[in-house]
């Protein structure tokens, strides 16, 4: 029997809830909302990518093809669609092994360069906040240093559980996270949950300040704009609807870095592209994943790549804080998942476009 009044949360039908924010709570102290959360992901994975990936591979090319909308994220990000190539899990054994699937062809390999926490860096950037900006121009592990911060402990001393609670409030609070919020991520109580928030505003003002500086300009403009001045509009700022409003004050805190996000990889598309046609290579960028390129590049210009890329990408702009890549080489590929029965490799048909279309 459950008790909890939080655990009994119900449909606009009445029924009690199996969403998965519900199972996730109950799975804590019960095997069967587990199994079900189990289950769900693994269909998921089945009717998403392994039953329809082999049925969508060119005949002509052996690829899977997709296309990207530049017009339906509001933020500005590119979006993937049939099929969806952007939201392939990484995190589980089970999407890893999907991901197994896609191969370069012999003598080539995959390889992708990930913007390092880059909207913390536009943050800090956008904000001018000193702390940021001193901790990413010492390559110091952001999230360890949020935590010495708001924990008031040294660096070197910092434990795992500060630095993953400072990698919530890093990121929750980016996107607009009330207390409650943090509460449920952490699995604390509010007030303590409001306590690290303070803490991290007190210890970091000039974001607390950015914060309430872009809530109040969007409501007077109307929107609000990324680093390269491109508007991002928000209809509801102003609305009767309070959820509504409350909504749009979070977008107005984070569209100015997602979609400064969104302007940086489009311009390091542009910039890989323009380099790639100068240096007349085989190297070719097949696709887009949010803040990472990924490159199918032969063998004999690997190094050639290696060498050129982190400047063509970090270069496309200057903030007041470096930018940086995470790195990714795939193997040759010569491994094949079971269930695919076929050889799946990442290409996009409309990359050359969208590198056009950056640059105009």
């Amino acid at each position: 029997m459950i008790n909890s009044a939080c655990r009994l949360r119900k449909t606009p039908s009445g029924t009690p809830s199996t969403d998965e924010e519900v199972l996730q709570e109950l799975a804590l102290d019960y095997p069967l909302p587990k199994l079900l959360l189990e289950y769900r992901g693994m269909a998921k994975l089945k009717s998403t990518y392994t039953d329809k990936l082999p049925q969508m591979v060119n005949r002509e090319t052996g690829r899977v093809h997709t296309s990207y909308s530049q017009a339906v994220a509001v933020t500005g990000r590119l979006a993937s669609s049939d099929p969806n190539l952007q939201n392939i899990p990484v995190r589980t054994v089970e999407g890893r092994r999907i991901r197994e699937a896609f191969i370069a062809p012999p003598g080539s390999r995959i390889v992708s360069a990930d913007y390092s926490q880059i909207e913390l860096r536009i943050m800090a950037h956008l904000s001018g906040d000193q702390g940021l900006l001193r901790a990413f121009a010492n390559a110091e592990d952001i999230h360890r240093a949020t935590a010495a911060e708001v924990f008031s402990t040294p660096l070197d001393a910092v434990s795992n559980e500060q630095r993953r609670y400072a990698k919530v409030i890093n990121f929750g609070l980016i996107y607009g996270m009330s207390a409650f919020g943090l509460a449920s991520q952490l699995n604390i109580e509010r007030s303590a949950a409001q306590q690290y928030i303070d803490l991290y505003f007190m210890r970091y003002p000039g974001v607390a300040d950015y914060m309430q500086r872009t809530r109040q300009q969007a409501k007077q403009q109307g929107y609000v704009e990324t680093v390269f001045g491109r508007r991002l509009w928000l209809p509801e700022i102003n609305g009767g609807n309070g959820m509504r409003r409350q909504a749009a004050e979070r977008a107005a805190i984070n569209a100015p870095m997602q979609g400064t996000a969104a302007d940086l990889i489009k311009l390091a598309m542009a910039a890989v592209q323009n380099w790639i046609e100068r240096e007349q290579l085989h190297t070719r960028l097949i696709m887009q994943v949010h803040d990472e390129l990924v490159l199918e590049v032969p063998e004999n210009e690997l190094a050639l790549v290696n060498e050129n890329l982190p400047g063509l990408m970090c270069h496309v702009a200057e903030l007041k804080v470096p930018t940086k890549l995470d790195w990714v080489k795939a193997r040759i590929g010569k491994r094949r998942i079971k269930q695919t029965r076929c050889c799946l490799a990442w290409a996009s048909k409309n990359f050359h476009l969208f590198a056009i279309l950056v640059n105009t």
